[in-house]
C-alpha cells in the first residue's frame, strides 16, 4: 500500500494497515530514511516512480496550492491495472475525468471514493453506474463516538483560548494544514 499523505490521518492509516500485515510506504513533502509508521516515506517528487508497485494507493494529502490536481492522466496510467484508488482526502486532488476514463478502460482495478469535486455527489455522476467503483458520502473519519470527541477537542480549546494557553489542531494558513 502506498499512502500519499503522511499526516495525523495518513499515519494512523499506516499504523492499521501495518497491523493487518500489509507492507506500506508513504509519500510526504520530504523522504525520510526512518519511520514509525512506514516501511519508507518518499519525497512527492518521486510519486511518478512509485506508482508502478503498490496494489492500493490511499490519498490522504491536505489540500494545497501543490497537491491539488495530484492525480490525472499520467499518474494513473502509472497504476499497474490491478491496482486500486482510494481518496479519502479531497475531491479536488483528482482529475475526475482521468480516474473515470482509468476505470472504465480498465487501466486499473478499481475505486474506493469518499470525496468528490461536487458534493453530494451528482446523481447523473458516471461514478454510480461503474461496477469496480465503490462511492461512499464523504464519512470516512465518522466513528462511533465521533462527535464527542470534535466537542471535547472544541471544549479544551476554548479553555485554553480562555487561559491564553496555545490551541491544539492549529492549521498554518501558510501551509494550508495542522502542523502540531
Amino acid at each position: 500500500v502506498l499512502v500519499v499523505g503522511v499526516g495525523s490521518i495518513g499515519r494512523a492509516i499506516g499504523r492499521l494497515l501495518k497491523q493487518a500485515g500489509f507492507k506500506v510506504s508513504g509519500v510526504g513533502r520530504s523522504a525520510r530514511d526512518s519511520d514509525p509508521d512506514f516501511e519508507q516515506v518518499y519525497a512527492v517528487e518521486d510519486l511518478m516512480q512509485l506508482l508502478e508497485t503498490p496494489d492500493y494507493v490511499v490519498l490522504i494529502p491536505p489540500l494545497t496550492d501543490q497537491t491539488r490536481g495530484l492525480f490525472g492522466e499520467a499518474e494513473f496510467s502509472a497504476m499497474k491495472s490491478t491496482a486500486r484508488f482510494i481518496n479519502l482526502g479531497r475531491g479536488e486532488l483528482v482529475d475526475e475525468d482521468a480516474l473515470i476514463a482509468a476505470l472504465t478502460s480498465g487501466a486499473i482495478a478499481g475505486a474506493g471514493l469518499d470525496v468528490f469535486r461536487s458534493e453530494p455527489l451528482p446523481g447523473n455522476s458516471p461514478f454510480w453506474d461503474l461496477e469496480n467503483c465503490i462511492v461512499s458520502p464523504h464519512m470516512s473519519g465518522d466513528y462511533d463516538g465521533h462527535h464527542t470527541t470534535v466537542v471535547q477537542i472544541f471544549l479544551d480549546n476554548l479553555r485554553r483560548f480562555r487561559h491564553g494557553e496555545p490551541l491544539l489542531n492549529r492549521v498554518d494558513k501558510r501551509l494550508g494544514f495542522v502542523t502540531d
